[in-house]
């Protein structure tokens, strides 16, 4: 049974189309991956699918009584509440039926009249089995079961409001899980995940019992979760009933079948030019010009009208050019650290650490979330201290730095916010900022109207483009 279907959408912003008249089916139970380059409008189509944006053209058809989860949708909450209420209200209508139980508790205790007694008895069975149908007897166990896999359960004291940004999305997915949606809608659910807690997603959306649409730039959580693919490339959606790895194969036979028959079309248009203009040559030298042949030559021109003409199809499509080389060599240490630790209140996060990073090196931090990874950074960053050791950064270091969180100015387009770290002249930016993907009218795009991905490509051009070694 279908639970959903995009008829010929159309959607655009600022003039620039996205995808025009897109088809897809999602049918109950699905665990489908929706997949393409960054900026494509994968996102795009969960906020359509959700109702944050509007269609221009086409229509979105919801099996009735859907109820869609969708991280972005996730209501405001009390400033008050902490993060163990936040994943209790996803149980709203399990709450309300054991308050009405407590209250029917109280009055049966209380009542002497025995035919009051007997309907209060009545009305307490009806909503007592009811609450058993929903789970509600296993909100803890499931609350408890996520918060542990998603790895949430330190922050249950904390104040949702007084959450980090990562912290606040996976309390949110946590939440979203636990109202278990019929319609699960997943937008890079492994972004602030360690991969304890992404192998656990993984096994969790396996067992769900709703259907599943995510998007994910990681082919190995898509090959262990989903079961079908649509390819979001060009405005155009091509779905394979396969893993991720296994698309990948599919589509490269495809491209290759598509390249063929427009190869073969593109000599048929030819030999069907060439006979044409033969046919109006020969027509012209008759004496007189022969009427005949002008009329099989202008058949032969509205054949080759009328001829619905394939696509040329990309093959290998451009990538970026990551080219990391500063301008000037740091020393042969890079970062050295001596008996260094560092703690939040009464948590220990690391206790005297050393390190040492060499010049040319390529080192990775590893690790659970929370256990210090982005605060080793900081320390490096120098924007907090240490609380005992010692870090020392080598001569003619230059250290540039990625964050994971929020790009700087929204307001710019993407040629003002690259000038605004590289000093280079207007053509110097444009010929750079194709190197990552950015043509044309594109470098025009406001940073706001930017996906996550096009983002994360802004800031790695600018980062690649000042002087840092490090």
């Amino acid at each position: 049974m279908t639970i959903c279907s995009v008829n010929n959408v159309t959607k655009s912003f600022g003039g620039n189309i996205i995808f025009e008249n897109i088809s897809l089916e999602i049918k109950n139970g699905e665990r489908v991956g929706l997949v393409g380059r960054n900026g494509s409008g994968k996102t795009t189509i969960f906020q359509l699918l959700t109702g944050m944006e509007s269609l221009d053209a086409g229509a979105i058809h919801m099996k009735k009584g859907t109820r869609i989860g969708h991280v972005a949708q996730i209501p405001k909450f009390d400033e008050s509440m902490t993060v163990y209420e936040v994943l209790s209200s996803a149980f709203k209508i399990e709450k309300e039926l054991e308050r009405e139980m407590r209250t029917l508790e109280k009055h049966m205790a209380e009542e002497q009249e025995s035919s009051v007694l007997q309907k209060l008895m009545e009305r307490y069975g009806i909503i007592q089995e009811k609450f058993a149908f929903l789970g509600g007897y296993e909100i803890e166990a499931n609350i408890m079961k996520v918060a542990n896999g998603l790895q949430v359960t330190e922050l249950f004291p904390r104040s949702f409001l007084e959450l980090s940004g990562g912290e606040q999305t996976k309390v949110s997915l946590a939440y979203m899980l636990l109202q278990k949606p019929d319609l699960l809608l997943l937008d890079e659910p492994t972004n602030h995940l360690d991969l304890f807690a992404v192998e656990w997603l993984e096994q969790f959306l396996k067992e769900y019992n709703g259907t599943i649409m995510v998007i994910s730039h990681d082919r190995y959580f898509l090959d262990e979760v989903v079961t079908k693919i649509f390819d979001l490339e060009d405005g155009e959606i091509h779905v394979y009933h396969t893993n991720y790895s296994r698309f990948v194969e599919e589509k490269e036979e495809r491209l290759l079948q598509e390249f063929q028959a427009y190869q073969e079309q593109q000599k048929k248009i030819k030999k069907m030019k060439e006979a044409i203009k033969r046919l109006r040559e020969w027509a012209n030298q008759a004496n007189p010009p022969n009427e005949g042949l002008h009329k099989r030559a202008r058949s032969m021109e509205r054949a080759l009208e009328r001829m619905e003409k394939l696509k040329k199809p990309i093959l290998e499509r451009k990538q970026m050019g990551l080219q990391f080389e500063g301008q000037e060599r740091s020393g042969k240490d890079v970062v050295v650290m001596k008996e260094v630790s560092k703690g939040f209140a009464d948590h220990l996060l690391f206790n005297e650490v050393n390190l040492h990073v060499r010049f040319q090196e390529r080192a990775a931090i590893v690790g659970r979330n929370g256990t210090g990874k982005t605060t080793l950074l900081k320390l490096l960053l120098e924007e907090i201290e240490p609380d005992a050791g010692e870090i020392r950064i080598g001569s003619s270091v230059k250290i540039g730095y990625l964050s994971q969180h929020a790009y700087g100015n929204m307001k710019s387009n993407v040629l003002e916010a690259f000038r605004e770290y590289v000093a280079v002249t207007e053509g110097e930016a444009r010929h750079i900022l194709a190197k990552f993907l950015f043509y044309g009218p594109a470098v025009f795009k406001k940073v706001t109207q930017l996906s996550g991905g096009e983002k994360m490509r802004l800031r790695l051009a600018q980062l690649m483009y000042q002087d840092i070694n490090f």
